[in-house]
């Protein structure tokens, strides 16, 4: 088993800054490769101390913050504009970070990308939905109309 400091979230292990242990295959393959996670030190708990400084100073502070912004989200109907082919189809697709511009566009908050999740890959204009883990116990569901770029 491999000790581990997390530097970015990952579904199902958890937050940046956590330290966790893993089998040496996942730790070594995926996620020190990826940039997930570092190999845990006793020096490394300053680093430990400033991720966690990082990540409390972008959070929603009050669990009562998420719900008045889950609220917000949930009413809003978030426009997505993409470059688009003659039948619909995108040049690419919708990702994390254009969800989070389109909703900061709209007036609606800032969302830190690392947080949006889209349960399939978008390809196509319409309507869709992307996640928003917004506080530990809060997760709100956005609907998205992906609209193509005026040319």
């Amino acid at each position: 088993m491999s000790k581990l400091i997390l530097t970015h979230e990952v579904d199902g292990l958890g937050s940046a800054g956590d330290v966790i242990e893993v089998k040496d295959g996942y730790a070594r393959n995926y996620l020190i490769p990826q940039g997930f996670a570092v190999t845990w030190t006793r020096g490394g708990q300053k680093q430990v101390d400033q991720i966690r400084a990082a990540r409390e100073s972008r959070a929603i502070a009050t669990h009562e913050e998420a719900e008045e912004l889950k609220q917000k989200l949930e009413q809003a109907r978030v426009k997505v504009t993409v470059k688009a082919g003659a039948e619909g189809r995108l040049f690419g697709s919708v990702k994390p970070a254009d969800v989070a511009n389109a909703v900061a566009e709209a007036g609606l908050g800032d969302l830190d990308k690392r947080r949006v999740t889209l349960p399939s890959p978008i390809k196509a204009v319409g309507d869709h939905e992307a996640l928003v883990r917004l506080h530990d116990n809060v997760t709100a569901v956005i609907n998205l109309q992906v609209i193509a770029q005026k040319k």
